[in-house]
């Protein structure tokens, strides 16, 4: 069986999990005049520049900066051509609700997967639909016993992480076989054909984490 591990070192990743975002408008006006307000500063624009640029009054740009009016798609659109963003940059300091769902030991919901097989037990761990990420996540705490049967099969979309918890299987991801100890975790692409090849100790136990693009 392949053995494989992580490049030895620190691997250096661009996300700052300690960074603070700005603060966000809880209201989407404000939210968009403070965009329009901040990309006329970074032009060095004064409101009467932008008025020459767009043909829109000073007057109604006021009003947009100070959040005191909703505009029109077509004049984000001809702000967005002034200041050569995309007309969604209008919005990124808008706070949009963001989900989190807690789940008690032994709430989670036990649920059959499109392609379950038999003796195979999922246990939902949360789900949230549409979000600002773009991304799907799918939580699994996956169980299998001895009325479990082999599939090594398994095909969808999207990136897999499993991480074992309990027991001992060999999994199968395309060519390769991995023995799977507690403690131990495989991250795959989930196109390729996998699942549990080879049941070596029972009862076995794994979360299985299960992205992909929404829609």
């Amino acid at each position: 069986m392949p053995e494989s591990s992580l490049p030895r070192g620190k691997p250096a990743f661009d996300q700052d999990p300690h960074r603070l975002r700005e603060v966000a408008e809880r209201n989407l006006e404000a939210a968009i005049g403070r965009e329009v307000r901040n990309f006329r500063h970074q032009q060095n624009m004064t409101v009467a520049d932008l008025a020459a640029v767009t043909g829109l009054s000073m007057g109604m740009l006021s009003k947009i900066e100070n959040g005191h009016t909703s505009p029109s798609l077509t004049t984000l659109q001809v702000l967005s051509h002034a200041f050569s963003v995309p007309v969604t940059a209008f919005f990124r300091s808008f706070e949009e609700r963001r989900e989190a769902q807690h789940v008690r030991a032994g709430e989670h919901l036990e649920i059959e997967r499109r392609g379950t097989r038999a003796g195979h037990q999922y246990h939902m761990l949360g789900h949230i639909g549409s979000n600002s990420s773009g991304v799907v996540v799918e939580p699994y705490l996956i169980t299998l016993t001895t009325e479990s049967d082999t599939f090594p099969t398994f095909q969808h979309e999207g990136l897999e992480l499993l991480y074992m918890l309990e027991g001992e299987v060999d999994y199968r991801h395309g060519d390769e076989v991995y023995r799977l100890r507690p403690g131990d975790s495989l991250f795959f692409d989930a196109d390729a054909r996998h699942g549990p090849e080879g049941l070596i100790s029972l009862p076995a136990r794994y979360l299985s984490v299960i992205a992909y693009p929404q829609g």
